[in-house]
């Protein structure tokens, strides 16, 4: 046995070689983008900003995959199948890796071990907001007229990311809110508009142009810091609930055991092209803010954010399976 200690140096330095080959050469053909969501969403226009620029950038096809559904399992069990070497990448919200593990019993992916971070991309607040009809012009205003009338004041919710932020509202401010869900966020908006439910947490994007045009009045953000498309809407923190930063978010990854040069270059690129002016710009006119962190940092965000979201989910008793 003692000769696989004498060539172990040279099998080691070959591997080296062909990892660092396999770097300088990546990417040599098309990569592909799978989005959990149907064309045109926040997450679908996040792909194909960065898709066209890498596609200029790399003279290789970049193109976008949609496979919606299931509260996008769908597609991050197909990418967390795909072979680990740079030519299939992943967008994932919040939901996707920090949520999902409290929610479903069993999952075909995991959400720790599954993928590998390039970068947190872009973050979006939700916003509280009431029907122009309600009695309530602030935070303070709207828990007193909920608790007023227990059981009786209902908040509107298409999609799991605003649950969760409501639920935590409900827990922080001791507000007696009852949640209806509804398939998506512009059949919940419809009835806030409308008047049937009064109330409605949504991301900032499709809540934006309601509040903007005064079809619903917006009380609150749940980011740490106002958001510069809603200048004057107060955040909740400002409102008196200390703690609660709430922001949904969505991110790179690429297939577990994906090699650190190949995820490196991809981070480089992947930044710099967030960071260009036109793309704040058409990110920013969705409601949504422009992170692009390290590798390092994305991997804590997600750790971080199932320890707080998770323990929302298990004291609402949320479920999905």
């Amino acid at each position: 046995m003692n000769w696989i200690y004498k060539f172990l140096p040279c099998l080691l330095a070959l591997t080296m070689g062909c990892t660092a080959a396999a770097a300088d050469n990546y990417p040599s053909r098309a990569i592909r983008l799978i989005v959990p969501f149907p064309p045109g969403g926040g997450t679908d226009t996040v792909a194909r900003v960065v898709a066209a620029k890498l596609t200029e950038r790399w003279n290789v096809p970049v193109t976008v995959d949609n496979r919606p559904g299931g509260n996008t399992v769908i597609g991050a069990d197909m990418a967390s199948r795909a072979a680990p070497d740079g030519y299939t990448l992943f967008l994932p919200i919040d939901s996707t890796l920090a949520m999902n593990q409290s929610l479903y019993t069993k999952l075909p992916y995991d959400p720790v071990n599954s993928f590998t971070p390039i970068t947190l991309a872009v973050t979006m607040p939700m916003v509280l907001a009431v029907n122009p009809s309600v009695g309530a012009r602030n935070v303070k205003e709207l828990v007193a007229l909920a608790n007023s009338s227990p059981g009786k004041l209902a908040y509107a919710h298409g999609a799991l990311p605003a649950q969760v932020a409501g639920e935590a509202f409900k827990a922080a401010a001791k507000a007696d809110l009852v949640a209806v869900p509804y398939k998506g966020s512009g059949p919940a908006m419809t009835d806030a508009v409308g008047g049937q439910v009064p109330v409605i947490f949504d991301a900032l994007g499709p809540a934006m142009a309601f509040v903007k045009s005064g079809k619903v009045r917006a009380l609150a953000v749940t980011s740490a810091r106002r958001s510069p498309q809603l200048p004057d809407v107060p955040t909740l923190a400002e409102s008196g609930l200390t703690g609660m930063d709430l922001v949904t978010w969505i991110g790179f990854v690429a297939p577990a055991g994906t090699d650190k040069a190949i995820v490196t270059k991809l981070n480089t690129e992947v930044t710099r092209i967030l960071k260009l002016p036109e793309t704040i710009e058409t990110l920013g006119s969705m409601g949504m803010e422009v992170v692009a962190s390290t590798p390092e940092q994305f991997g804590q965000t997600i750790k971080d954010d199932a320890v707080k979201l998770g323990a929302v989910i298990r004291a609402a008793g949320i479920k999905l399976d």
